[in-house]
């Protein structure tokens, strides 16, 4: 199993960026999907899930309504479109299925 998280960087408050993760190696289509991120000296939050087929998502309150996660069960690919970029939404992002965690994707919103 590989998960390969892409799209991190830096990006000014108020910016958008998108992070797509990339699985192998495992029946993508048969899985939820996460996406968590973590800030040093805390612990790893749950920021959005998918289910398997797409129809059904949640989001953590802080993000709600700025992010977006979505899939492409064609190309075994998990995304997460982040708009109205915030300082604090600052962490490592992961992506996380079937028990494993990607490697994580940088995230910075700085001015």
């Amino acid at each position: 199993v590989q998960l390969v998280e892409s799209g991190g960087g830096l990006v000014q408050p108020g910016g958008s960026l998108r992070l797509s993760c990339a699985a192998s190696g495992f029946t993508f289509s048969s899985y939820r999907m996460r996406w968590y991120r973590q800030v040093p000296g805390k612990e790893r939050e749950l920021v959005a899930d998918i289910s398997s087929t797409g129809g059904s998502t949640n989001y953590a309150d802080s993000v709600k309504g700025r992010f977006t996660i979505s899939r492409d069960n064609a190309k075994n690919t998990v995304y997460l479109q982040m708009n109205s970029l915030k300082p604090e939404d600052t962490a490592v992002y992961y992506c996380f299925g079937l028990g494993y965690w990607g490697q994580g994707a940088q995230v910075t919103v700085s001015s």
